[in-house]
């Protein structure tokens, strides 16, 4: 049976890798848009998102 779980966490972890690098494409392409209307409050949240998924990538990549 850990065998199992050990087999199946690799294939979790690229999954979840795959969906953080969906999340950080649309949330630069939010970034921008922002940008392009001067949306401060939009900048902000983005930014503040961006953070915590390159935070969450490191995490896994280690």
């Amino acid at each position: 049976m850990k065998q199992v779980i050990k087999a199946a966490q690799p294939r979790e972890l690229k999954n979840r890798i795959s969906v953080i690098q969906l999340e950080l494409d649309y949330e630069l392409a939010t970034l921008f848009d922002a940008m392009q209307d001067n949306n401060e409050d939009q900048k902000s949240e983005s930014k503040q998102r961006l953070e915590k998924l390159r935070r969450e990538w490191l995490k896994l990549q280690a």
